[in-house]
């Protein structure tokens, strides 16, 4: 009695993850599909607006949250589980945040000039 129910346990924990997916791909697809209805509709009837995009200051966002995760990781991950493979978990966001710093960095003082 005890091992049938151990069995039905793991069967469902292992469905659970793989129902959860299924359920946020449907909509994700519906989203999608609603979405692209709605634009190709707004533009027959001649009141589609694009929407503005600032990357520069995206970047600028995205480059300070990633470096401060990324440097708050790098530091906890190296005083406690030391230096090794781990370590990426840290160095990863550093790396991307620095560079979308650098990226600004360079787009904003290009526009300045």
């Amino acid at each position: 009695m005890n091992q049938t129910s151990l069995a039905a346990a793991q069967v469902i924990v292992s469905i659970i993850p793989i129902v959860g997916i299924v359920m946020g791909a449907v909509v994700v697809f519906f989203y999608l599909l609603w979405s692209y209805k709605r634009t190709s509709l707004l533009i027959k009837a001649g009141l589609y607006q694009k929407g503005d995009f600032d990357l520069l200051s995206f970047s600028l966002l995205a480059g300070i949250l990633l470096f401060c995760v990324g440097l708050t990781l790098t530091v906890f991950l190296a005083i406690f589980h030391g230096y090794g493979f781990g370590l990426m978990g840290g160095l990863i966001p550093l790396s991307i945040g620095i560079g979308l710093l650098i990226y600004y960095r360079i787009r904003h003082g290009s526009r300045a000039s």
